[in-house]
């Protein structure tokens, strides 16, 4: 596939090292020749400098044959501008645009075939906050996704000792809970996957993701460790577009308080909000920390611009008595290094928010796409078309199916019904099948088994 990415930035980069390494064809245009360079350095790309509404710019970058436009600078106009130029004088035949203000989000007579013609709006910031708020649901995970509009999770958390299934085969889990059933699609051990089978005994420290329908996910993690206390309290450092967001998304059920260190931009939030306490100040410093009791909040939560204040706040947190710390960190090199010891949960942005696009460059008809382990994993969810003889899933029992090794079909759902993937399942056309893909390299061949044959009408 030829695509075509503007913006060079954090998302457009992410965006550029997921898809080069599944051998699409990728030019990416920015104003910062510097930045160019450093990214052709590292991947096998094509960059070009120029302004990326210019279509003299777009036409040099081969927009003329791209088979998708991702506008990702940082102007919503600028963006909005390449979509329409290139639906209007190109027919490039998918345009996806990242957009930040409301008014355009909200507005679908500006994004749609009479305004803008963008098939695609992303604003990263309510992507964000959604994932957060996720996190404040479920304390006990490290990372919750939705499929099937929202009627099955995927739950990431580790393993603790104590918990009724660690130190137990998977086969024990159906005894533990008669009546709800449940799929492990994988278990990570010190950084390595492990094959989930019936024999696999969970081990203490394990990061296991579990697959269950929405309504018996919180029975599930109660088998492979001890339930936290339900999040009351949380604080907020940084009080920019997310932190604002998070803070409207959850002071209707929790206590939340907001710690900014630009004046102006409290009198802001402090306008904007309703019951959120908004303070001026540093999220860094010792003294405020104390006089606001975060020895007694539940979640502290770093999402500033800044990945060395989140860092050292979320630490700072810790050590003076946060239940759980959250920090928002930009660099994949730090979110490695600093998850799973003090920092309780890394997010990468880039990470959290990539998966709406790669639904939109998945080959075949992927309705959802979700982005695991900081991109090393993924999970997505497509629904199969055709026959038996037009495609590859249709018909079949899932042992039927050959799976590209560190693949598995997690679940398969039936119009309201969700079904656990058992070996004697049967997939129908129609239905929606979320797969597990351990290693990204495997993709392309997960991808053609939902393609359907030339012969099918």
């Amino acid at each position: 596939m030829k695509i075509v990415i503007l913006g060079a930035g954090q998302v457009g980069t992410s965006v550029a090292e997921n898809l080069v390494s599944e051998q699409n064809d990728i030019t990416v245009v920015d104003l910062d020749t510097q930045r160019l360079r450093d990214l052709q350095d590292r991947l096998d790309l094509r960059t070009v400098a120029g302004s990326a509404s210019h279509p003299s710019v777009l036409i040099e970058a081969g927009i003329a044959d791209a088979d998708l436009l991702i506008a990702v600078t940082r102007s919503d106009e600028t963006n909005l501008v390449a979509c329409k130029i290139a639906s209007q004088l190109f027919n490039v035949p998918r345009r996806v645009a990242r957009i930040r203000a409301t008014d355009f989000l909200n507005d679908e007579k500006v994004l749609g075939p009479e305004g803008f013609e963008v098939d695609l709006s992303i604003c990263p910031e309510q992507v964000l906050t959604d994932y957060i708020v996720k996190l404040v649901e479920f304390p006990e995970a490290l990372q919750v996704l939705d499929f099937a509009d929202g009627r099955v999770s995927l739950v990431a958390m580790r393993a603790y000792t104590g918990g009724p299934l660690v130190g137990h085969p998977i086969k024990d889990l159906r005894q533990h809970m008669p009546g709800i059933d449940a799929r492990i699609v994988a278990i990570f051990r010190q950084d390595q996957p492990v094959a989930p089978e019936g024999d696999t005994v969970i081990e203490a420290g394990d990061e296991v993701f579990c697959l269950a329908a929405a309504r018996d996910i919180r029975r599930v993690m109660k088998e492979l460790r001890r339930m936290d206390q339900p999040v009351k309290r949380v604080m907020i450092a940084g009080g920019g577009n997310i932190g604002l967001r998070l803070a409207l998304a959850l002071e209707g059920e929790y206590s939340v308080r907001v710690i900014e260190h630009n004046k102006r931009r409290c009198e802001v939030l402090a306008a904007s909000v309703a019951r959120t306490l908004v303070l001026a100040g540093d999220a860094t410093d010792e003294e405020l920390l104390e006089q606001e009791s975060i020895g007694e909040m539940d979640l502290f939560v770093a999402v500033t611009n800044d990945d060395e204040n989140n860092i050292m706040s979320s630490l700072l947190a810790k050590r003076m008595g946060a239940r759980r710390v959250v920090a928002l960190i930009n660099r994949r090199s730090y979110v490695d290094l600093v998850q799973g010891a003090q920092i309780d949960i890394a997010i990468s942005p880039a990470q959290a928010t990539i998966g709406k696009l790669l639904a939109h460059v998945r080959r075949g008809d992927v309705v959802a796409v979700h982005s695991l382990r900081r991109g090393a994993a993924e999970a997505l969810e497509a629904v199969v078309h055709g026959d038996r003889e037009s495609c590859r899933l249709t018909g079949r029992r899932i042992e039927e199916i050959e799976l590209p090794p560190g693949s598995l079909i997690g679940a398969v759902v039936r119009g309201d019904e969700v079904l656990m993937a058992h070996h004697d399942t049967r997939i129908e056309s129609g239905d929606h099948v979320i797969v597990f893909v351990a290693d990204k390299k495997t993709l392309p061949l997960v991808e053609k088994l939902f393609q359907v044959g030339a012969r099918f009408l």
